[in-house]
């Protein structure tokens, strides 16, 4: 566990610094003997939500970006004309 000692400003802020990258959010407890508890979250666009809520397509995807970090992906040509640019 890592220990850091963060002081409030004259207003009572606490500015969390690098300790909030890639965070959008807490949840806050504060529990009977007055400690702090905060849990960080990261909100997902609702159009990306499916994505974490499908286990399988989920696990695709993590194999697929391992597999490109590896160098184990390859070209496979032009996809645009696949592509739908109309707005829903």
């Amino acid at each position: 566990m890592n220990v850091k000692m963060l002081r409030p400003d004259s207003k009572g802020r606490i500015t969390l610094g690098h300790l909030a990258d890639g965070v959008s959010g807490f949840q806050v407890t504060i529990s009977k003997n007055h400690n702090i508890i905060l849990k960080p979250f990261s909100e997902v666009p609702s159009e990306e939500l499916w994505l974490f809520e499908n286990k399988t397509a989920l696990k695709q995807v993590k194999k697929g970006l391992a597999d490109a970090k590896a160098g184990r992906a390859t070209k496979k040509g032009d996809f645009s004309q696949y592509l739908d640019d109309e707005i829903d």
